[in-house]
């Protein structure tokens, strides 16, 4: 909770380059079940509510598609996922299990009596905010974030993982060799190395070039 905290405008850290609205965060251990769920806000309804199912999606999706030595964020599956890409279709892989998600009390959802807390729940998405962790030893899991333009999720998934002290990544498809946006889409909707993401309208390429969130192509 603090890291995502620190992480978020609306709750005390710094701006993301998006709207900066109250964000959900979740966390999946590597064999995809959910471990953690946060919310920056004080009651549920302070974040969109449709974004703690997507953060959690985005945490499943970047778990299930990186390796011990090779991580991909969700970011990197946009232009791939896209009309005559070779993953379209992909975000009808792993379809959520909604009794999961939904089950208990609304207000439980983002505290340590979430529902979908210790089940496997699913989810596949392909737009920026789910990213791999690694701590040094290999993947631990991934960390989904969501509440935001997606550029905006990205930001602040990078900033929550470097608190974390989770972002030990070992190589990904980059020219930085780790899983950072790309943003390489032409007016024609292409995406020039094949990873790329477009932008969101406000100024989350510039913050996530300070932080070091983005990466100029494919690596090499």
């Amino acid at each position: 909770m603090k890291a995502l905290k620190s992480s978020v405008k609306a709750s005390g850290g710094p701006g993301n380059g998006g709207l900066d609205n109250n964000m959900w965060a979740a966390v999946v251990a590597r064999d995809g079940v959910v471990c953690a769920i946060a919310r920056t806000g004080n009651n549920v309804g302070d974040q969109w509510p449709a974004s703690r199912g997507i953060a959690i999606g985005k945490a499943t999706t970047a778990n299930g598609v990186s390796l011990p030595k090779f991580a991909l964020s969700t970011a990197n599956l946009w232009a791939a996922s896209q009309p005559g890409g070779y993953l379209y279709g992909a975000i009808t892989a792993a379809p959520p299990d909604p009794t999961a998600l939904y089950a208990g009390p609304s207000e439980s959802y983002g505290t340590a009596t979430d529902p979908a807390l210790g089940h496997a729940v699913g989810g596949t998405i392909v737009f920026a905010g789910g990213l791999a962790l690694y701590n040094g030893s290999g993947i631990q899991g991934a960390l989904g974030v969501s509440g935001d333009a997606s550029c905006g999720d990205h930001n602040v998934a990078w900033r929550t993982r470097h608190a974390l002290g989770m972002d030990k990544v070992p190589g990904g498809p980059t020219n930085k060799h780790n899983d950072a946006i790309v943003y390489d889409v032409g007016p024609n909707g292409k995406s020039k190395s094949g990873f790329g993401h477009p932008t969101c309208g406000h100024t989350e390429a510039q913050v996530a070039k300070q932080i070091g969130a983005s990466a100029d192509g494919a690596a090499k």
